[in-house]
């Protein structure tokens, strides 16, 4: 008589360390540009600065000096508008950015994948840094971090975060308990939800506090882009439904699409 053992799957445990790759690989990315731009010279930094920062007054002009030109040309104007994500200006800042994009990236990451997460990051940088040059027309002041584009995963989490399987989706009791999983974030379901209007209202409120007036929570006073930060923010709120593969289903109510059940024209 032949026993025939029998199989059982077997369980797979949790990773220790759930950190999504591309988000891990942003904050290295971040953490090494840093520890190798504050072991340059004074100017080898001012170098760098010039190159990758973003300065207005490189898409404005700058009146008071009419024949200042910036180096890169048109190139330049272009990578700018992203590479100043990767400078910053103290091992304090760099940090705290990279504690901000492991609490916000990680979920905006596991919810969208690798390409659309990098589409949608850089989306919102670059959208921070377009408001920053619209209200600071020729201004010289170099802007660096990645604040734009982290401002702007907190706008596209505050869309699902409070959905019923969001990692907020009990907080309050409201009536999201009974959405299907992966609901699409809709832009209007979030802006009647009474805990996404918390969130927005206290985010925006805390950066027309510390921003015009440099002031931060430690006592310190800095410059703060609080107009990139609103830019990416907003982006990010208002434009994540584009990078969300989650859509309504045909009949009108929330769908649950895997990756391997999107049509081949919805992959990125």
């Amino acid at each position: 008589m032949v026993e025939i053992e029998e199989t059982r799957p077997r369980r797979k445990e949790p990773r220790a360390f759930n950190v999504p790759g591309v988000v891990l690989a942003l904050v290295v990315a971040m953490l090494g540009a840093y520890a190798v731009f504050s072991h340059m010279t004074d100017d080898q930094q001012s170098e760098i600065l010039v190159l990758f920062a973003l300065f207005p007054g490189r898409f404005t002009g700058v009146p008071a000096h009419p024949d200042l030109i910036f180096p890169g040309g048109a190139a330049g104007d272009l990578w700018s508008l992203f590479s100043y994500t990767f400078l910053h200006g103290s091992w304090t800042h760099v940090i705290v950015n990279s504690v901000w994009l492991l609490a916000f990236g990680s979920p905006v990451a596991r919810r969208i994948g690798t390409v659309r997460f990098l589409l949608f990051y850089f989306f919102c940088g670059i959208a921070g840094a377009l408001l920053q040059v619209y209200l600071n027309p020729g201004s010289l002041v170099p802007v660096v971090g990645a604040s734009a584009a982290i401002s702007g995963l907190m706008g596209g989490a505050a869309r699902f975060v409070f959905l019923a399987d969001g990692a907020l989706g009990g907080l309050g009791g409201m009536g999201d308990q009974g959405a299907a999983p992966r609901a699409k974030a809709s832009i209007l379901h979030a802006l009647t939800d009474r805990r996404v209007l918390i969130f927005v209202g206290v985010w925006i409120g805390l950066n027309f506090l510390f921003g015009p007036t440099g002031l931060t929570v430690t006592g310190e006073q800095m410059n703060i882009a609080w107009e990139a930060h609103l830019g990416g923010f907003l982006a990010g709120l208002l434009f994540f439904g584009f990078f969300d593969p989650y859509r309504m289903s045909p009949s009108g109510g929330p769908g649950n699409v895997g990756y391997g059940e999107w049509s081949g024209r919805n992959r990125l």
